[in-house]
């Protein structure tokens, strides 16, 4: 019994963490752009332009900073998605493997959020600044991403949530029914071979999508979009499963329940 308890807790104790973490992601890259702008004083700021900033040490340092930051992320968040590192955990941690992985792409994306360094004084790529813009842009970019952030939770629900988030291997060890993968199909077990981010369009809305798009946003934008576009594998036969998946969890959401069908 002791040891399924530890089990549970560590895989509860990731799945918090990595709850939290989401949360606070949605802060970081929704509600600060979008409420706060890339200014931290609330007041103007006088901005440089886009050579002035090669001789700024102190941008530099900014920019360099959170590259580091972004970079121990993907590197993080890359290196332990290789089959070997995988089977190195497996072998060592068993049935945690994944809830370890989780766990740790959680605390990564902490230190990024922690150490994350505005650029206020830096150029902008663009920002929306007379009117009707400053009113109707800022607007738009929020409606956008609630919407971006609605469909990453619809198609989380297509998923088995639990079991990305390593929960369901630690419920099924605990009770003796093996691997969660053995059960599911050549179909499904094809996509998440294929699979590493689920939601990259919506993500990529949520990045770029901002009344203002200042250095160091963009810095995190562009390293992004070019690691989920290196890292996103779907093809045609996986998009016609995720149809599929939608369509069939969406059928027994809106099938009426016993006591209202009488």
């Amino acid at each position: 019994m002791a040891p399924a308890l530890l089990l549970v807790s560590a895989a509860l104790a990731s799945f918090i963490l990595a709850f939290s973490t989401g949360v606070e992601f949605v802060r970081f890259t929704s509600l600060r752009p979008l409420l706060g702008g890339i200014s931290e004083t609330g007041g103007p700021v006088a901005r440089q332009g886009w050579m002035d900033v090669l001789h700024d040490h102190s941008v530099l340092a900014s920019l360099a900073r959170n590259l580091g930051l972004l970079l121990l992320f993907v590197g993080q968040h890359s290196l332990m998605a290789t089959e070997t590192v995988k089977a190195w955990m497996s072998r060592y941690f068993g049935v945690l493997q994944r809830s370890l992985y989780v766990a740790c792409t959680a605390l990564a994306l902490q230190l990024v959020m922690r150490y994350w360094e505005p650029v206020p004084s830096g150029p902008v790529l663009w920002e929306a600044q007379a009117e009707p813009w400053v009113t109707w842009v800022p607007l738009l970019c929020f409606v956008l991403h609630v919407i971006s952030w609605l469909l990453i939770f619809s198609i989380l629900l297509v998923f088995d949530y639990a079991e990305l988030m390593g929960l369901k291997q630690v419920y099924y060890h605990v009770l003796g029914l093996g691997e969660p993968l053995a059960l599911k199909s050549p179909r499904a077990l094809r996509l998440f071979s294929h699979l590493r981010h689920p939601v990259c369009v919506e993500l990529l809305t949520v990045l770029w999508v901002v009344p203002t798009m200042g250095t160091d946003r963009l810095l995190l934008a562009l390293l992004l979009t070019l690691y989920l576009g290196l890292a996103h594998g779907l093809d045609q036969q996986d998009l016609r499963y995720l149809r599929t998946q939608l369509q069939r969890k969406l059928h027994l959401l809106s099938r009426p329940q016993e006591g209202e069908a009488e």
